[in-house]
């Protein structure tokens, strides 16, 4: 009936046939004025047949004419269907689509604000294989296509296994969008490119460029503006494209991914074994494409139970090839984007499996290939644009869980085994290495690197030194398990011995036991009987001040006083004895400490160990208190401060500022057991002042938190409730029982 004429052209025809304004049309139907004009112009020739069948009831048509105006606009309306790389449909889109709110909201925010132009036309959707890319993608492609009346296209452009060309893509979209073959004949390839970008411009459409190789194949088939929205995915984030918006896809959230399997395999069976769901989760890296595939495992093995794929899916080395349902594998979608690598990248990748810890630098790289930092931040760069490298923050480079697993596999098939040793004996030499010049910033006779160090890592000053072991912390430790393993004892050894002064800046680290346990084991494989019991007395100090083992503790140093004898070194037999006066302490032992104490004093002072000897007397004048001694308390410690004031003391540095900390405690906590408490507030003071200078929190935290209680009996409610907050506020970084006291007075206080 009306097949003949454009759908706009008829569309006014019956307008003006019922004598109808477009306002009159747009109150009856309830399409907006707008609408209607941009569909009788031409510039909107793909209505909805929701839209259709509104403007004829407006009009008033009959069923016939109504079935003749949805015939024209079929007609009209652009082909959605067609073959690969053309512009078609979106495939049936999964119904148990999971997660991703904050993207498809971004998403549905910049198609709104395409309505009126100006918006940004472009989004890439980039991550690595696997993360749902194209599925967000589509979905928002069905969510939104209301908000399209001109129409929604899908082009695959099969970026990583045969490429599309871009003209044919450009062909096909241009077809869609309803231009003629004759016109097209009269174009080259830029007037093409021009049409689709005043096409897309004029038009309101949605267009999904899915799976895009690079920038040069997406480029001639974007908008420069206008009221269309374009989505790309890619592997790669196509940072070569400007004035586009940028969304990053990667492994969903925890519990996104179990609800991804429990709507794979129903609430029931889920429910049934919640802990195997989540535990399959974790092993499937959370990506996406495993979840759906070992979902599909399951559903077709009815008869399995989640534990049984969880117990398939532990063990590493069949993880990747347990993850395949049908021709859908995880390891095929990763071997796409690994073998269009440069060979440099490809082996980058493969060393890079070998890093112990979530996440990497540059440094890591260039430690593993021998080669620079820039060099190898060069070639990581191309794994990140090739979707298998995933910058985490500023500066740091994640491997997803399953790729590390591609990675290792194609280490161990491409990779002879010597070399693989050789750098994995690199990246562990380097760790320690670095962990000792940084550890030694803290260490009396050290500081700065020498001159001669080249290091990959800048450690100008201890801050840096302090911020690179917390960060690298994971590594390192991981380093000095491997070298245990392998017999490095003198690295150890070095590395542990480098952490004298560090590592009571970071007693909540939880690793400390487990260091020196390995240091005092290759010292006794090395059979330095000195060098074993300086690791056994930071041993014997690590379980006393970490783990609170007291009885083990002094085992250890025990142990360490035997070693030290053997050796005749009469400093490390007096430390024995000091680190066991605090465990001794604890245990109730009074008289046991008291007794080390003083032993160990008169050691420190025969040998001219000066920081033995304030650790002592420090330690010497807690015993005394506990003896109800106060005033003799007092006493030896005001020795430490005045020996410290001394113009030429020997301690300094670091050490110095530590002790002096402790003292200052200390005093305060002699003057509260003679009950002066102005006197025992200002030295509490005074200590959180320089632990909170020298960067020590859980000494900061205990003298805020006996400044409190000084306060309080002084009757100053208001400061001491200040002091107190200010303790409870360092949280994990306090030791548990100063961290309840905090909270216990806290609350004991009247109310505000």
């Amino acid at each position: 009936m009306y097949e003949e004429r454009s759908f706009g052209a008829v569309l006014r025809g019956l307008r003006q046939r019922g004598r109808l304004t477009m306002e009159e049309l747009a109150e009856a139907s309830g399409v907006s004025v707008r609408a209607i004009g941009d569909m009788e112009r031409g510039r909107s020739r793909v209505p909805q047949r929701r839209t259709v069948v509104a403007l004829a009831e407006g009009l008033g048509l009959t069923d016939d004419e109504r079935e003749a105006l949805l015939t024209t606009a079929r007609a009209a309306r652009p082909t959605r269907a067609g073959e690969v790389a053309g512009a078609v449909v979106p495939p049936r889109l999964v119904g148990d689509f999971t997660g991703r709110a904050p993207e498809l909201a971004l998403l549905r925010d910049a198609a709104e604000r395409s309505r009126v132009g100006g918006a940004v036309p472009v989004w890439v959707v980039s991550g690595l294989p696997g993360c749902g890319k194209t599925t967000l993608a589509l979905k928002a492609a069905a969510d939104l296509a209301e908000e399209f009346p001109d129409g929604c296209f899908v082009v695959d452009l099969h970026g990583v296994d045969g490429p599309v060309d871009t003209g044919e893509a450009l062909l096909k979209l241009l077809r869609a969008l309803g231009v003629s073959d004759r016109r097209l004949a009269q174009e080259d390839s830029h007037g093409r490119a021009g049409l689709l970008r005043a096409l897309l411009g004029d038009r309101r459409c949605m267009v999904v460029l899915d799976n895009a190789r690079d920038e040069g194949q997406v480029r001639e088939l974007l908008p420069a503006g206008g009221r269309s929205l374009v989505l790309v995915t890619s592997r790669r984030p196509l940072s070569g494209l400007e004035d586009v918006g940028r969304l990053v896809l990667c492994e969903l959230a925890q519990d996104e991914a179990v609800d991804l399997l429990r709507r794979i395999l129903g609430t029931e069976r889920a429910d049934a074994e919640p802990e195997a769901v989540a535990r399959v989760a974790e092993l499937c890296g959370r990506l996406p494409l495993a979840l759906r595939v070992a979902g599909n495992w399951l559903t077709v093995r009815s008869g399995w139970s989640v534990d049984h794929l969880v117990r398939r899916l532990v063990g590493e080395e069949r993880r990747l090839g347990a993850l395949a349902a049908g021709d859908v594998r995880v390891e095929a979608a990763f071997e796409l984007s690994y073998r269009q690598l440069t060979g440099q990248a490809a082996q980058m990748l493969r060393l890079l499996s070998l890093v112990p810890g979530p996440d990497m630098t540059t440094a890591y790289g260039a430690a593993l290939t021998s080669s620079g930092v820039f060099e190898a931040e060069d070639v990581m760069e191309e794994l990140a644009e090739a979707g298998l490298l995933q910058a985490a923050f500023t500066g740091r480079y994640q491997l997803h869980d399953l790729l590390r697993l591609f990675a290792r596999t194609r280490l161990t098939r491409e990779e002879e085994p010597g070399d693989r040793e050789a750098a994995e004996r690199r990246l562990r030499t380097w760790l320690l290495e670095t962990a000792a010049v940084a550890g030694r910033w803290y260490k009396t006779g050290y500081g700065a690197p020498p001159s001669s160090w080249q290091g990959l890592v800048p450690l100008e000053n201890a801050e840096q030194a302090r911020a690179w072991l917390r960060s690298e912390a994971p590594a390192w430790l991981a380093a000095l398990r491997g070298a245990a393993r392998h017999g490095e004892h003198t690295l150890v050894v070095e590395t542990a011995d480098a952490m004298e002064w560090y590592y009571p800046l970071s007693l909540y680290w939880g690793h400390w036991p487990e260091v020196f346990r390995l240091a005092s084991e290759a010292a006794a494989a090395l059979d330095d009987p000195r060098m074993q019991a300086v690791h056994l007395n930071h041993y014997s100090w690590a379980l006393s001040t970490c783990e609170h083992r007291y009885r083990d503790a002094i085992e250890r140093a025990d142990e360490a006083l035997e070693c030290a004898r053997r050796a005749q070194d009469v400093p490390q037999q007096a430390w024995a004895l000091v680190y066991a006066v605090y465990p001794h302490r604890q245990l109730g032992e009074t008289q046991k400490g008291f007794d080390k104490a003083r032993a160990a004093a008169d050691l420190f002072e025969a040998a001219a160990e000066h920081e033995g000897w304030i650790e002592t007397i420090g330690l010497y004048g807690g015993t005394l208190r506990d003896f109800g001694r106060a005033e003799e308390a007092l006493t030896q410690h005001e020795r430490i401060i005045a020996f410290l004031d001394a113009p030429d003391c020997p301690v300094s540095g670091h050490a110095a500022d530590s002790y002096r900390a402790a003292a200052m405690e200390a005093l305060g906590r002699d003057y509260a057991a003679l009950e002066r408490w102005r006197e025992a507030a200002e030295h509490y003071r005074a200590a959180v002042d320089q632990a909170h200078r020298i960067g020590i929190p859980h000494r900061e935290a205990e003298a805020l938190l006996h400044w409190g209680e000084a306060l309080i009996e002084l009757g100053e409610t208001e400061e001491a409730r200040f002091r107190l907050r200010q303790a409870v506020a360092f949280g994990d970084a306090a030791y548990g029982d100063h961290l309840k006291s905090a909270q216990e007075l806290l609350e004991s206080l009247p109310a505000e």
